[in-house]
């Protein structure tokens, strides 16, 4: 991204109001060479230092293009619903990298994923390996599986975002030994094959030595399971929630550096234990897609109440980005149309959805704003599209991808009808 010598933002390339000339706003973007940079810096950074498998977390952003590039880059893909998977299949990803999570997977969407035989299945509870283990009995299969395990890492992020630590709705708990009463469970079962471990801490973490901190327990956990019942694994998914920057105060590391936390902590435990180094799986989600990805917005309405704030509005809000009102995410905006300006006024950005909360950005420093300018909010590529609602029965926005001058619908824009497509009136109600 750029100011022009338009004094106008340009993102691959392109005017963005040459974007909002054409697609119109609300607008998602999604920078291609941002999205396949962020793809190849995790896959260079872990595979430097040993056997490594970068899988991309759908639930950040997922649609067929987005799998596509994902594919393309060499990565493995991590899905948590039977209709990620389909993307995901309709998107022609090589179905033995597909990772298919999810606390409470249904018997049509096993069904499903064993039909397409994807590579791995995390299994995260009692409950879903007995499930999964008649289906593979009655289809005379068997299935590849990863435990999802709770290790009691507090890692420091939100409340809400946070999975690792021991009250989680998530995994098999590691410190009251449920975790081990799984893997024995596991080894017990027909129709599976335990190949690994999976654990995920939470999301936007920032320090690395939470990572190693879970590597490490991990590593433990598994010269533990070597020494009850002999079982040895192949693979290790240490998870995702890799942080990226959204506002003043975060600091984020590098994909180098997570490497640096976690494969040489798996590598000198794997000695330390004399079990076999296991294949490191990550699980970067919002760290490829979240920089990748801006929204742009027309403003509309202002209000400005006399010393205490001034409010901006703007054509989307919470139903195309939710984070701000579920959990107080904050993110950074310019005026693209005036990208050269400096700062004039200090405004809250709200949405124009019929909630209070609805507020994208509280006091941002931006240029005198009138109706019509655009407002162009960053890192927006993740949890945007994949969280969006019809709240107030808006449509969904368009997303482009755009690449060295390029810019191709890869969704298009929602329309009424969209809306009411699923809409049934009784016979009744029409007398």
């Amino acid at each position: 991204m750029k100011i022009n010598s338009r004094g106008h933002l340009e993102i691959g390339g392109i005017d963005v109001l040459d974007l909002v000339k054409d697609f119109g706003t609300p607008l998602w973007v999604i920078d291609e060479q941002g999205f396949r940079q962020n793809c190849r810096s995790f896959k260079e950074a872990f595979q430097k230092m040993g056997d490594a498998l970068v899988v991309y977390a759908s639930k950040a952003l997922s649609n067929t293009s987005i799998c596509r590039m994902a594919a393309q880059e060499g990565l493995g893909l991590d899905v948590v619903s039977g209709g990620e998977l389909y993307t995901a299949l309709q998107a022609g990803f090589p179905v033995e990298k597909i990772y298919f999570h999810g606390n409470n997977k249904s018997p049509a969407e096993i069904a499903m994923a064993l039909e397409a035989g994807i590579g791995r299945m995390v299994v995260d509870n009692f409950y879903e390996l007995k499930l999964l283990s008649q289906i593979c009995q009655a289809k005379d299969y068997t299935q590849d599986i990863l435990l999802r395990i709770t290790p009691g890492v507090e890692a420091h992020t939100h409340e809400f975002i946070k999975t690792g630590q021991i009250d989680s709705k998530f995994g098999f708990t590691l410190p009251d030994g449920q975790a081990l009463k799984a893997v024995q469970a596991a080894l017990d079962t027909p129709g599976v094959n335990l190949v690994g471990l999976h654990c995920h801490i939470g999301s936007q973490v920032f320090d690395m030595g939470s990572f190693r901190h879970a590597g490490s327990l991990m590593m433990d956990f598994m010269g533990e399971v070597k020494q009850h019942t002999g079982h040895e694994f192949s693979e290790l998914d240490l998870g995702g929630g890799f942080g990226i920057f959204y506002c003043y105060g975060d600091e984020p590391a590098d994909p180098v550096s997570w490497a640096e936390a976690v494969m040489p902590t798996v590598q000198e435990k794997a000695r330390e234990l004399n079990i076999p180094v296991p294949r490191v799986i990550v699980e970067p989600g919002r760290a490829i897609c979240g920089p990748a990805g801006i929204t742009l917005y027309t403003i509309g309405s202002s209000k400005e109440i006399p010393g205490i704030r001034k409010y901006v509005a703007i054509d989307g809000g919470m139903t195309d980005n939710i984070r701000p009102a579920l959990y107080e995410a904050c993110y950074t905006a310019i005026v693209a149309n005036k990208a050269d300006q400096d700062s004039e006024e200090v405004v809250s950005i709200a949405g124009k959805c019929c909630e209070s909360g609805d507020m994208l950005i509280r006091d941002v420093n931006l240029p005198r704003v009138a109706a019509g300018d655009v407002l162009a909010v960053f890192a927006t590529g993740a949890y945007g599209y994949t969280m969006s609602s019809n709240y107030n029965r808006l449509p969904r926005p368009a997303m482009v991808l755009v690449n060295e001058g390029a810019a191709d619908l890869i969704l298009r824009r929602e329309t009424y009808e969209d809306i009411l497509r699923n809409d049934i009136i009784p016979a009744r109600l029409k007398k």
